[in-house]
């Protein structure tokens, strides 16, 4: 076998794709699948892309397809139409992304709750992991604050007003180079290089509320500041799921595909085709919350396992 453990590792994942399958049917959230290739892409700037080209008559569309880098954008088509609860499991693909804790093509996990806002999303999402966790015979402290308490608690350091010298102060034994990096992402290191290896091994660890500036498809709350309804789910220093509440208004929405592209024209990245079907639909888009959860990060949690290969049939580099 390619590795020692690679029967107990299918098993397991065998016995957790069973158990998100009756986690949703006991709660009436119906399963679905969605294309894989996309005439559009993902904007988002820190997300790459794999490309496809099509051979067939012209009358199918757009010759260059892209990989979908999660299922969020059919599923919403999907919700516009009147579907209701719903949640797809499968393959998702991103460029780039292989190493230890990352492989190109790996798992997701996406699901939406028709009516909820992002912070009843939370604790669903909690219930599903503490399930996970059972299988193993495991249990997990639950931590639930907000962004910007996170960063005061443990770096004191206020995410909404100090200024830029000042979140790059703790990250300068990492060697950052700067050229480029906006506030968000100095922020973002601040997570990755000194919030997460710190959270417990044991440890469910929920942030809400995030600045607004990093919403994404997420709806932002008005106030003083402004804050994304959004939130992250961590087992032990591993960023297992991302939810929104989502936004519904197409306008907006297509303000921030455009933003995107122009960040990447910046950084001397192509644009991305933007998602016009999904623009057309979302105006319609019933008050939601979804979120997507990275399977084989929770596999490895569940394995005890720092390598993803671990959790894989055949990594990237021997696929």
């Amino acid at each position: 076998m390619s590795h020692p453990f690679l029967l107990a590792s299918l098993q397991l994942r065998a016995r957790l794709n069973a158990m998100f399958r009756t986690f949703f049917a006991e709660r009436a959230v119906l399963e679905v699948e969605t294309p894989i290739l996309s005439a559009a892409g993902n904007t988002e700037p820190n997300i790459d892309s794999f490309t496809a080209v099509f051979s067939g008559h012209v009358d199918a569309g757009p010759r260059e397809r892209w990989l979908r880098t999660s299922p969020e954008y059919p599923l919403k088509r999907l919700l516009a139409d009147g579907i209701g609860d719903c949640y797809e499991l499968g393959r998702v693909f991103r460029n780039g992304e292989a190493g230890g804790r990352h492989n190109p093509e790996f798992t997701m996990l996406e699901w939406y709750r028709v009516g909820w806002d992002h912070r009843r999303l939370m604790q669903e999402t909690i219930e599903l992991v503490d399930a996970a966790l059972a299988m193993v015979d495991r249990r997990a402290e639950v931590v639930i604050g907000s962004y910007r308490q996170c960063f005061l608690d443990e770096l004191g350091i206020d995410p909404m007003r100090d200024p830029i010298a000042r979140l790059q102060a703790p990250l300068a034994e990492f060697g950052i180079n700067p050229a480029g990096l906006r506030r968000d992402d100095w922020l973002d290191l601040l997570i990755t290089h000194r919030l997460q290896p710190a959270f417990p091994r044991d440890r469910i660890t929920v942030i809400h509320d995030y600045p607004a500036s990093q919403c994404a498809l997420a709806r932002i709350r008005p106030g003083e500041p402004p804050l994304a309804e959004r939130f992250e789910l961590y087992l032990g220093p591993y960023e297992l799921a991302n939810g929104y509440h989502e936004l519904n208004d197409a306008r907006e929405q297509r303000m921030r595909f455009e933003r995107d592209n122009r960040v990447r024209c910046e950084r001397g990245l192509r644009e991305v085709a933007i998602d016009e079907r999904l623009l057309a639909t979302l105006d319609a888009l019933p008050d939601c919350a979804g979120v997507a959860l990275g399977v084989e990060r929770l596999l490895m949690c569940l394995a005890g396992t720092n390598a993803i290969a671990d959790v894989l049939a055949f990594p990237f580099a021997d696929a």
